[in-house]
């Protein structure tokens, strides 16, 4: 692969396709620059006769506009998905961003295998972080992060997130003084302008907890998230390497080998 002098994109495979499941693995933050190419690769071993394509998308990009918020939006999670069920005949991804949708059978046309990161960062946490409570940063992150807290066999609360615009958010915490003799373990699918976390990292600060731990699924970072959050206060950033990322602690090739192979089944 690789670009014209014009800009667009060129594609060619090098191995024979004819007959063949092809697997394409692409995780698709920053999805812009990834998913035409993506797409024309996917056509390409179409065309040459691969029997079958599937797409491991570690993270799958456009999930967060699954309303139409504003007069003239765009729903595009359901364009995108449109787009890429079009495309491929099966998906497996790790904690797609499920917040108005129930599952990714709503908007996709193929089987999705969804991969749950959840086990993993509870392991994490039993092995890393000794008297830990779990933390949501917002009403969103409760429906998994329970599952979390139960497979680490620790307490959990959930804060309150009022979000004034893609930057702009206010955290309330709830009366946790009798977790000040617990490290505080703050856990997020998307960790994206750290905005949401910052905020309730120093909240938590102030409340006289200790530094907490931020362990976010997906590691997107826009700008300099990365460091703001530890200049906030966080003793520790920890993410899957569904991202590439130098904060990638917990390891979920495993999972998505699994979601090969149900793929397959």
């Amino acid at each position: 692969m690789r670009n014209f002098p014009d800009g667009e994109s060129y594609v060619r495979i090098d191995s024979p396709v004819a007959g063949r499941e092809v697997i394409l693995v692409c995780t698709l933050d920053r999805p812009n620059d990834k998913v035409l190419p993506l797409l024309l690769l996917a056509a390409t071993a179409r065309d040459l006769g691969a029997s079958r394509i599937g797409l491991v998308a570690p993270y799958l990009a456009y999930m967060r506009q699954d309303d139409r918020f504003a007069p003239g939006e765009g729903i595009t999670s359901r364009y995108f998905a449109g787009l890429v069920s079009g495309y491929v005949n099966w998906l497996v991804t790790v904690d797609p961003h499920l917040h108005r949708y129930q599952n990714l059978r709503e908007i996709y046309r193929i089987p999705a295998q969804v991969a749950r990161a959840a086990p993993l960062i509870a392991e994490w946490i039993r092995h890393n972080v000794p008297k830990a409570v779990l933390i949501g940063p917002d009403g969103e992150s409760e429906q998994w992060i329970s599952v979390v807290a139960d497979g680490a066999d620790i307490p959990f609360v959930v804060l309150q997130k009022q979000r004034k615009g893609d930057r702009d958010v206010e955290i309330s915490v709830p009366k946790i003084a009798h977790w000040r003799e617990r490290t505080p373990v703050l856990v997020d699918d998307i960790i994206s302008t750290a905005h949401t976390m910052i905020q309730a990292v120093r909240q938590l600060r102030a409340t006289g907890l200790p530094s907490p731990v931020c362990i976010g699924v997906h590691a997107i970072f826009a700008d300099d998230a990365y460091g703001e959050l530890r200049v906030a206060g966080a003793k520790r950033v920890v993410t899957c390497n569904t991202i590439p990322h130098a904060s990638n602690d917990i390891d979920v090739t495993d999972l998505l080998a699994d979601g090969v192979r149900a793929a397959f089944a």
